[in-house]
This record gives C-alpha cells, sequence and structure tokens, in this order.
C-alpha cells in the first residue's frame, strides 16, 4: 500500500517549498498541483472498525527514545496519536509544541493537507496552509529520516521560516531528510494515522487535490503519557 512510485514522483518537485507554512506556500501552488494529483489516489471512505488491515496497525507500538523526552497525544475523531517530542534533537520545535499544545493553541484546527502514501498536514489556524502562530523557529536539521510516523515541521522555501504547521509521515520520504527539522514520532496510533490517510480529498481553492472532503480535526493536543493518558 506505500507506493514507492508515487513518494519518487513527489520528490522530483517537492523541495521547493512543498511545504509552505506562510503565505509563501501559494507561491508554488502551480508547481505542487499536478504533484499532488498524481501522488493522490482515489481514497476510499474510512473503512469501519475490525478492520484487519487497521487492526493490525493498532498493535504496532514505536519504542521511546529518550524518556526524558515529553509526550503529546493527538485526539481526532479517527482515534488518538501518541508522539514522543525529541527535545534531544530538535529542542526549540519540541519546547514550542509543547507550549502551544499546553495553551490550547492545536485544539479545533484541522489536518488541512492529506496525501494518500505521503502525509498529513496539520495545526494552521487559518487552515489553509497560509498561518502561523506569530513566531518562526530555526530550523534544526537532523540526521533522523523521515519514515512512517515521523512527525517533521512544515515550512517555506527559508529554512528558518516554520512555525506552527506540523506533518506526519505516512511512509518514507528520503527527499525530505535534512531539509525538514524532525522533532518526534508516532509511538501509538498507526491506525489513527492511515485511516485519516486515507479520507477522501477535493481540489482547494488552487485546484490542489489535497483538502479533506470533510474537515479533519484536531479535536484536542495534550501532554500524556507513552500509554496517551493525560498528565495532570
Amino acid at each position: 500500500m506505500r507506493k514507492l512510485n508515487l513518494i519518487l514522483l513527489i520528490a522530483a518537485v517537492v523541495l521547493a517549498g512543498f511545504f509552505g507554512c506562510s503565505n509563501n506556500e501559494a507561491e508554488s501552488a502551480d508547481a505542487t498541483h499536478k504533484t499532488a494529483q498524481e501522488a493522490q489516489t482515489v481514497a476510499d471512505e474510512t473503512p469501519s472498525t475490525g478492520d484487519p488491515y487497521y487492526d493490525s496497525l493498532a498493535t504496532i507500538s514505536h519504542p521511546v527514545r529518550n524518556e526524558a523526552n515529553q509526550i503529546v497525544t493527538i485526539s481526532t475523531d479517527f482515534g488518538d496519536m501518541v508522539l514522543e517530542l525529541y527535545h534531544d534533537v530538535a529542542p526549540a520545535h519540541a519546547d514550542s509544541f509543547v507550549a502551544r499544545t499546553n495553551d490550547g493553541f492545536y485544539n479545533g484546527l484541522t489536518f488541512h493537507r492529506i496525501i494518500d502514501n505521503f502525509m498529513i498536514q496539520g495545526g494552521d489556524p487559518k487552515g489553509d496552509g497560509t498561518g502561523n502562530s506569530g513566531y518562526f523557529l530555526p530550523a534544526e536539521f537532523s540526521d533522523l529520516p523521515h519514515k512512517e510516523g515521523t512527525l517533521s515541521m512544515a515550512r517555506g522555501p527559508n529554512p528558518n521560516s516554520a512555525s506552527c504547521q506540523f506533518f506526519v509521515c505516512l511512509a518514507r520520504a528520503k527527499f525530505l531528510d535534512n531539509q525538514y527539522t524532525v522533532f518526534g514520532q508516532l509511538l501509538k496510533g498507526y491506525d489513527s494515522l492511515h485511516r485519516i490517510g486515507k479520507v477522501k480529498v477535493v481540489a482547494d481553492a488552487r485546484g490542489k487535490v489535497e483538502k479533506p472532503a470533510e474537515a479533519v480535526y484536531i479535536r484536542k493536543a495534550f501532554l500524556s503519557d507513552a500509554d496517551g493518558k493525560p498528565i495532570k
């Protein structure tokens, strides 16, 4: 289900600001339009519970990298995703995500871009890929790979333009390595991740086929333990 050819199609054009986190994203709309259409297969409706494929994904548990790192849970209508924040790798990004989580910034926002077999992107207060949190973060690139479940920060063409928008990879995306800041990893909730990755998408105002037909909400983001239980 993770088709390498789809990833390679994306790789040819993405690096010139594919993950815009500001108004710069609009400038690359034409360049990314074709990419999104090629990368996005026709998505089926979200399967009902009891599907063997999603049941198997629900059993996946990624090991904790560092016990000192904080963990955040993102609750959606498709289930919870529990993510370790790599403060030991990207402290500014991890601290920013914790701060915005604690002040409720992400609650009620959406995953506004979904490309099956690639990634889901959310955390934009405007919901269209042009919003930010009012400040920007310095790049904290590392050798960590962008693989299934990787939590990374979106940005514009400027490497230091990351703010609040983030994405979670659905598959290996080698062409993103050392280009975007990896600041975490999904520990549990791989079934939820891939359910979101399979939602039906439609063309947005710019003709890019990556907007969920029905909004996919971040109902709540909160600090938790590795099992997703809230930390008081």
